[in-house]
């Protein structure tokens, strides 16, 4: 699936997402673990924030201002109608590039949906959008896979680099896990913290 497909798939079922997680506390336990981490409040993004909700919420609650980026038009269109106080943009985090480092990034559920190429440039990527000690929070597979599966009768792509590759692209990365959990047992699904280590030079 090409970036094209996967926002045509969000846009089919951005109604019915928002319905069902607006009110749900899916992954606000690893948000609430992250923001503990962080040292700094001051700036936030959401990468493939969908509709906002539950966690641009939880990060609001926190202080930080918030940029939040998504594929998806019809997400981003219940998203700026929940959230006026929040800055949101449709793009691609593939292609995405900005000059602002922020203090904390959440991309939940959201990068697994990249061709399996693109995760190791897209988490060095967000891993380099941080400030020093600034905190990454994403999700990804105990696997190392790529494939189509359907959800909610549209198609996606899903795909790992697995364990070992994220925690070695992220130590190349000046950066180091903080926090790494299995928090779905048995499911393969995998929630990291990560820091950015205080650059010297």
């Amino acid at each position: 699936m090409n970036n094209i497909d996967l926002a045509k798939s969000y846009d089919n079922i951005a109604k019915k997402w928002n319905d069902e997680m607006l009110q749900s506390e899916y992954g606000l336990s690893m948000v609430e673990k992250a923001i503990q981490f962080c040292s700094s409040k001051d700036n936030a993004l959401d990468v493939g924030c969908g509709s906002g909700g539950r966690i641009i919420n939880k990060i609001l609650e926190a202080k930080f201002t918030i940029k939040g980026i998504d594929i998806s038009h019809k997400m981003l269109e219940l998203a700026k109608a929940q959230h006026s106080n929040v800055n949101f943009e449709q793009a691609d985090i593939v292609e995405w590039e900005t000059n602002e480092k922020f203090d904390l990034i959440v991309a939940w559920d959201s990068i697994f949906h990249l061709p399996i190429k693109s995760h190791k440039p897209v988490v060095e990527k967000l891993c380099n959008l941080l400030k020093p000690n600034g905190i990454l929070l994403f999700t990804f597979g105990d696997t190392i896979d790529e494939h189509i599966d359907t959800w909610h009768n549209e198609k996606f792509c899903y795909g790992s680099v697995g364990i070992t590759e994220i925690l070695h692209i992220i130590s190349n990365s000046s950066c180091e896990c903080k926090h790494l959990e299995l928090d779905q047992y048995p499911s393969k699904h995998v929630s990291i913290i990560v820091k950015r280590n205080i650059e010297t030079n």
